[in-house]
């Protein structure tokens, strides 16, 4: 297997070389215009007389001089240095600031590869001018450049200023987020002290006891907490679904009603609401010590609420979960074709055998994406014990600025927003993305939904 991989790379770093050498033979044959928009872009097509296309290509050419001349030039380099002259304010001497030199340096890098990308459709544009010269025909006018854009260019004109958009608000900040994961930033090197690359926040994960010790914990917790979330919301909306779908129920609206209600109320609200009623004076307290029983303080920093609080974040996650889950399931189960069943009463199956025959292979195929996104979402729910457990800190177990219910993203949330652990919390971030889309894309690539997609079409 690796032999055939190893095959499979130096193949493909064949053919780009190959290709590269392509263009550049092609190139170097082209005509002199050809060459002389290499050496600047848009010279070419004025030469071919396209002069407004060749004037923005100038333009361009202009703006990217201007930049990496002005600031390009230095906030490229201070990405690799992240500063060098720290700020003293008793001496009035100004300093850098590695994380605005860190976010100018990526954007830098990424001016230039679109300078790049530019200089090459720049490159073709003439060489195809070149070649349409040489067939005997006309260089295309601007008009006609524009009219060959919205028509068979139309799907790139389209998407590049969504793609544009995408790499501003998408990518950039996970670009940053990542390379944050390799520096020193946070704790006390914050500024005006200048950071460094650096694998210190991984080394703290792994090796302080505190930290790593806290991870641990926090990480196993939050393996059970997603797992077991979306199996119990899987199966109290199938239940729920199944029970509603019976032919002998009674006031089905009425009771479709209830958990609809549920699911209408903002998620934020339930949250607090059950915050208030597990509280020390709360309602449930209240009722006990009526009954004669001591108070429980479920959602205190003893070790004794630990169960107590995981447990109640369990059923409010349930309880605003299941309901959409219901709605979707009730969807699903009318689609299922109703010969299945009746051939199966006749072959003697049981009620429980044509559920699991029918019923749950075709409700999981179905559901797999749904399920996955269920998954990612339970193992990134900030709300949960972000809102019925706000402020609480385990003062046992040698948790770092944490409590025992808090997941990964509630602990990240404390080290870098209210702790300025910057790096630890970005290194965090890239381990919660590279267990969610490692076990995301391994179920569904193993799932039926996957293989076998036309099996229930």
């Amino acid at each position: 297997m690796a032999q055939a991989r190893l095959k499979e790379t130096q193949a493909k770093e064949n053919i780009f070389f190959y290709r590269l050498m392509q263009a550049l033979a092609k190139i170097w044959k082209a005509p002199w215009q050809v060459k002389a928009s290499v050496l600047v872009m848009g010279l070419g097509q004025i030469c071919y007389g396209q002069i407004i296309k060749g004037l923005i290509y100038l333009a361009c050419l202009a703006g990217l001089i201007w930049y990496f001349v002005t600031t390009g030039a230095a906030d490229f380099i201070g990405f690799f240095t992240l500063g060098t002259q720290q700020e003293d304010l008793w001496l009035g001497i100004p300093g850098d600031n590695s994380m605005n030199m860190l976010i100018l340096g990526i954007f830098a890098i990424v001016i230039g590869l679109f300078g790049i990308l530019l200089w090459i459709t720049n490159m073709k544009d003439c060489l195809f001018t070149a070649e349409e010269v040489k067939a005997g025909r006309k260089p295309r006018s601007f008009r006609e450049t524009l009219r060959h854009m919205a028509d068979d260019k139309f799907h790139v004109t389209a998407l590049t200023l969504p793609m544009v958009g995408v790499t501003i608000f998408s990518v950039l900040p996970i670009v940053f987020m990542i390379l944050i994961a390799f520096t020193n930033l946070g704790g006390d090197v914050v500024y005006p002290k200048l950071a460094d690359w650096s694998f210190d926040a991984w080394s703290k994960l792994l090796n302080v006891d505190k930290l790593s010790g806290t991870f641990g914990k926090i990480l196993s917790w939050n393996v059970l907490w997603a797992i077991s979330t979306t199996l119990i919301n899987f199966l109290g909306g199938l239940g729920l679904a199944l029970l509603l779908n019976k032919p002998n129920v009674k006031g089905k609206k009425i009771w479709r009603a209830f958990p609809i209600l549920a699911y209408a109320i903002p998620g934020f609200i339930s949250m607090l609401g059950f915050k208030f009623m597990f509280s020390q004076s709360g309602p449930i307290n209240s009722m006990l010590t009526s009954a004669g029983h001591d108070a429980i303080f479920f959602l205190t920093n003893d070790a004794s609420a630990k169960w107590w609080a995981r447990g109640i974040g369990l059923f409010v996650n349930a309880w605003i979960a299941i309901p959409s889950l219901m709605l979707m399931m009730t969807g699903y189960l009318g689609n299922i074709n109703t010969d299945m069943y009746e051939a199966a009463e006749l072959d003697g199956a049981s009620k429980f055998q044509q559920f699991r025959k029918i019923t749950l292979p075709f409700v999981i195929f179905s559901t797999t994406p749904v399920l996955i996104g269920q998954f990612v979402g339970n193992f990134n729910n900030f709300g949960i014990f972000f809102f019925m457990r706000s402020g609480v800190i385990s003062n046992y177990g040698d948790y770092f600025l944490a409590s025992d219910t808090d997941l990964l993203i509630n602990w990240l949330y404390n080290l870098s927003v209210d702790n300025n652990y910057y790096s630890v919390g970005a290194a965090i971030s890239l381990i919660i993305f590279m267990i969610t889309s490692t076990v995301s894309l391994a179920v569904y690539v193993r799932s039926n939904a996957y293989k076998q997609e036309d099996t229930y079409q």
